[in-house]
C-alpha cells in the first residue's frame, strides 16, 4: 500500500509539473546557423530578424526580415496567422520586442531590403524619418510582394 501512495504521490507531482500551455517567449537564435522559413537565407543581422510562434502548438518560424515573415503568412496559407504571436528585433538594441505594437522606420538597409526597423518607442526614431505600425508595415510588405 505504501508503495503504491508513493507511486500515486509522484505521478501526482509529475503531473502538476507538466504545464500545457506553449512557451510563447522568444527561441534563441543560433545567428550564422538558424535559417529564414521563407527565403533560407541564413539569420545573421540581429536587429532586423523575426520570429513568429503559433499559439496552439509552441512551434517558432524564424525569418532573416519582417517582410519575410509577413510574405510566408500569406504565400503559405498560414490558418494561424491572425493570433500568430510575432516577434521582432529592436532596430537599435537587438532586443525581441513585439511586432504588433512595434514603432518602425522605413529607411534601414535590411537582410531582404524591405528597410523596415523595428523600434520599442517612436521617440527612439530619428527625428525626420517617417514613423509608421504593423498594420501599414504588412500593407507595405504585401504590396511590394505581388
Amino acid at each position: 500500500m505504501k508503495k503504491f501512495s508513493f507511486l500515486l504521490a509522484l505521478l501526482g507531482l509529475f503531473l502538476i509539473g507538466c504545464d500545457n500551455k506553449a512557451a510563447l517567449e522568444p527561441k534563441k537564435v543560433h545567428w550564422d546557423r538558424d535559417m529564414c522559413e521563407r527565403c533560407k537565407m541564413v539569420l545573421s543581422e540581429r536587429k532586423f530578424s523575426a520570429q513568429a510562434i503559433n499559439p496552439q502548438t509552441g512551434r517558432k518560424y524564424l525569418f532573416d526580415d519582417i517582410g519575410c515573415a509577413i510574405l510566408w503568412f500569406r504565400e503559405d496559407k498560414i490558418s494561424w496567422e491572425n493570433e500568430a504571436i510575432l516577434w521582432v528585433n529592436d532596430a537599435q538594441s537587438g532586443e525581441w520586442i513585439d511586432a504588433k505594437t512595434a514603432f518602425y522606420d522605413t529607411e534601414n538597409i535590411t537582410p531582404m531590403a524591405y528597410g523596415f526597423g523595428a523600434h520599442k518607442s517612436a521617440q527612439s526614431i530619428k527625428a525626420g524619418l517617417e514613423i509608421i505600425g504593423f498594420e501599414e508595415v504588412k500593407r507595405r510588405v504585401i504590396e511590394i510582394g505581388k
